[in-house]
Formats: C-alpha cells, structure tokens, sequence
C-alpha cells in the first residue's frame, strides 16, 4: 500500500508540474497583449461625468507613471532628438503669430474637435474612444518619446480618418512644440505657430490633411498635449 500511495503522489505532483509549466503568453493572447503593448495609463474614469463630451480635461486625479523632474525633462528631450536626427536635420522653430490660436475648452464636445480640425460634421457619427487609436499612428501624428497617453479616440471612414490623442510628458513644452513641428514639416504640412491662448500649432496639406497640437502645463508638473490629426 505505501508503494502505491507513494506512486499516486508521484503523479499528481508531475501533473501539477506539468500544468504550471505551460507558457500562459503561448496559450492567452490577453496575457501577451497585457505584458508587452506600449504602456497607457487611463485617468480615473469617476472623475469623467461631461455629457456630450468627448476630450474632458477632468483626468487630473490619475497618478502620472513618469515623475516631472529635470532628470526626466532632459531624457524626454533627448529621446525626441534622438528620433529626429534619425530623419534627417532638426529644423528650428520659426516665430509664433501675433493672432490667437485655437482652443478647446474643458467642456469640449466631438463638434468643438471638428471644427479645430475642419472636419465635416457627419464624422460626429463614427468617432469611436479607445487606446487602439494611439497606436501605430502617421509619422506626422506620432506621440514624443516618454509620453503617457490618456485618452485617444479617432475614426477610419472615409472623409473621417481622424485621430485625437491627449498625453502628457515630463518634457518642456518648447521641446514638445519643436518635436512636432519637424514632423509636421516632414509631412510637407504648413505650419502655424501661437504662444496665446494656449502654446500650440496649426498645420494643413494637401486634400484637407490637417494638425493641430495644443500645449497646456498639465498636473504634477508634466506638460499635457493634445494632438488632433485628419488624415487626407
């Protein structure tokens, strides 16, 4: 009876073994996507309660994942150079207009990012909310190194292929301006630059392309961005 005993446990714990060793990244694409997608942080979802509202500015109560210290301004500004001189020369900034620039309130409705944008109305109708439309964007569009998402929403019909992006960055607004306007300027877009009411650009191209990227000084010290791209 003890050999039998002995050899029963002998076979559950192989069992057990051979249960615990299964690679769950092999066997749930969940688990794998979890693990290794870019890294998004979503802001308290209590602290969202604007009807008709697609871009709140009410996220403020999340936790940023990268502190705003000089260490990490420095890294942010780098990485983003880094990038651009990959492309080619990083153009200097040229002077910003003495006309005020567009702004979107905190109440700012799916019609108010439209009209930024010069988009028809009927896009209203097709904009979906998700983190799947920070990834993988244009190069004109694309987030700057170190940046945290927090929101993201867009469309893909076309007249509305369109993406909308809020992320914040510990790097300095002048690097996140210069960031995106070499982009920009890669993308053969014209662009115009504003200091008031807010630090930001306007840039368009050929068949209705258009960018506009708004600046702000966000929670916690980092800088908040909002990217609205309409892709031709």
């Amino acid at each position: 009876m003890p050999l039998v005993l002995l050899s029963l446990l002998a076979a559950c714990s192989g069992e057990r073994e051979d249960r615990t060793s299964v690679d769950p990244l092999a066997t749930d694409p969940v688990v794998a996507r979890a693990l290794y997608d870019p890294l998004m942080s979503d802001p308290d979802l209590s602290a969202r309660n604007a009807a008709n509202a697609l871009l709140d500015f009410a996220g403020d109560t999340a936790l940023p994942l990268v502190p705003a210290t000089p260490e990490t301004a420095r890294a942010a500004r780098e990485a983003a150079r880094i990038e651009l001189l990959e492309g080619g020369e990083i153009v200097s900034l040229p002077a910003a207009v003495e006309k005020s620039g567009p702004v979107l309130a905190a109440n700012a409705t799916v019609e108010d990012l439209l009209a930024v944008l010069g988009a028809p109305e009927r896009c209203a109708a097709v904009i979906e909310e998700g983190f799947i439309w920070a990834v993988d964007p244009p190069s004109v569009a694309t987030i700057m190194p170190h940046g945290m998402v927090m929101q993201a929403a867009g469309a893909q019909v076309a007249g509305c292929r369109l993406r909308i992006v809020r992320y914040r960055t510990p790097a300095a607004s002048a690097d996140v301006l210069q960031y995106h306007f070499n982009y920009a300027l890669r993308a053969g877009l014209q662009s115009v630059l504003y200091e008031r009411p807010v630090t930001g650009l306007t840039a368009s191209g050929k068949g209705g392309e258009a960018l506009t990227v708004l600046i702000r000084q966000g929670p916690s010290g980092l800088t908040a961005v909002d990217l609205l791209y309409r892709a031709p």
